[in-house]
């Protein structure tokens, strides 16, 4: 017998995809029957008094959370949300909801041991709810008590040897792609990069002290598979500086229908015998492909490395071997000034340890963006107001045709007074005898 009647919440379990409130239902009948006796350290009935409480804001059409200020673990600022209901008489069992984020590995590799660990966990001191993974890229950990924080974290930390990820203004969990590990097209250790900048950043990760929040993501090639241009105010996208490689035997046996297009990931469609100057030379954005006396060209200095040939021809086109990464700065979602896609900072870097030059361009974009940033400014937005000008500035860097974004839409040229002969001070009167009177 459920504690609350939810006929809206009903309506979302009848179409065909998996339900959310499904879910909910069952772990709150999983925590009733207790069948394997766990000694659950909040109340029982926390995911029924969920599903209560998200029933009446729908009826009501607002929020029943408040914001539930400061609440963590000792000396971290970060990887508690705090949260708690306006109706605790009402639902007792989420009086206190508190979300935790928890630092996921590079890749999103587990063991099923550690899986296992952290459930039992997390069914004897929270809901048992989680979410896999935040758009941050951590483990969810959904609802538990203020009085729980302290004894999840120290289990966590010294008997599963795991940390906690970020929350609030300070930098949140880099997440990276598969990388090396699973992906052909990889352009550099992904999975490394983003395990070391976690490591030589942890203060910044727990202790806010930046404007807003801040996201890295790795990326291991222009495929995007973590979506950092769009999602990251730092994003490592890798790349490679020479030529394709191309195989014109493989291009030929595509053509000639010997090897299926895309992985055969279309096959059994029926879209006809493949056409390479269709569906690959067309749609080229810089159209930089043709074909001559039957074998493919390209010219390798207009490629943007849009990774479309490659995708549709695996076999045939290979990434070139002079491989890096590009940096970007300044995506995000819209929070105060709209969605904003990355711009690019860095064109090419190679990814060498200890990673010395890359730490010097994040650490050039956090000074600046400390100094100049609004409270609740992300990057993009200080980039937008300031102009990227100023962050190329920042880092020491020499401006590149590939900075520019759009053509300018004013007259108006800026100088640095270090950049102007003798600089802003003038003797009028040297200065007028050049001039007739």
């Amino acid at each position: 017998m459920a504690k609350h009647a939810t006929p809206l919440l009903d309506q979302l379990q009848s179409g065909p995809w998996p339900s959310f409130v499904a879910d909910i239902k069952e772990e709150a009948e999983r925590r009733h029957k207790n069948v394997n006796n766990v000694e659950y350290q909040i109340p029982v009935d926390v995911c029924d008094d969920l599903l209560g409480i998200l029933e009446l804001s729908y009826k009501d059409g607002t929020t029943h959370w408040k914001h539930g200020g400061i609440v963590g673990v000792f000396g971290y600022g970060g990887g508690v949300i705090g949260r708690y209901c306006d109706q605790p008489q009402m639902f007792p069992g989420v009086a206190h909801f508190h979300t935790i984020r928890v630092a996921q590995p590079a890749g999103m590799y587990y063991t099923t041991d550690f899986l296992k660990q952290l459930c039992d966990l997390w069914d004897m001191r929270g809901s048992g709810l989680t979410n896999m993974h935040g758009a941050t890229g951590d483990i969810v950990l959904l609802g538990t008590t203020t009085p729980q924080l302290e004894e999840f974290y120290f289990e966590l930390t010294h008997k599963m040897n795991n940390d906690l990820g970020g929350s609030g203004s300070n930098l949140r969990t880099p997440a990276s792609c598969l990388g090396d590990s699973r992906c052909e097209w990889a352009c550099y250790d992904a999975q490394e990069l983003c395990y070391q900048m976690t490591q030589e950043y942890q203060d910044e990760l727990h202790r806010p002290a930046f404007p807003y929040k801040f996201k890295f993501k790795f990326d291991g090639c222009p495929n995007g598979c973590v979506a950092s241009i769009a999602r990251s105010d730092m994003s490592f996208i890798g790349t490679w500086r020479d030529d394709i490689r191309i195989d014109q035997e493989a291009v030929a046996a595509y053509v000639g229908g010997e090897i299926q297009p895309n992985g055969g990931a279309h096959s059994g469609k029926d879209w006809g015998a493949f056409d390479i100057q269709k569906e690959v030379i067309d749609l080229c954005p810089t159209e930089c492909m043709w074909m001559e006396d039957g074998k493919l060209q390209i010219n390798n200095r207009e490629c943007t490395r849009c990774m479309h040939c490659l995708n549709v021809m695996p076999r045939a086109l290979r990434i070139g071997n002079d491989r890096g990464l590009s940096i970007l700065v300044g995506a995000k979602a819209p929070i105060l000034d709209g969605a904003q896609m990355g711009s690019l900072l860095v064109p090419f870097i190679k990814v060498e340890d200890p990673y010395d030059e890359i730490k010097e361009i994040i650490e050039g974009i956090w000074e600046w963006w400390m100094e100049e940033g609004k409270n609740r400014e992300r990057l993009g937005e200080l980039i937008k107001r300031q102009g990227l000008a100023k962050a190329i500035a920042a880092v020491g860097l020499t401006p590149v045709p590939q900075h520019v974004m759009e053509p300018r839409h004013n007259p108006y040229i800026f100088w640095k007074e270090e950049d102007v002969e003798g600089g802003w001070d003038r003797d009028i009167a040297d200065y007028r005898k050049h001039h007739q009177r």
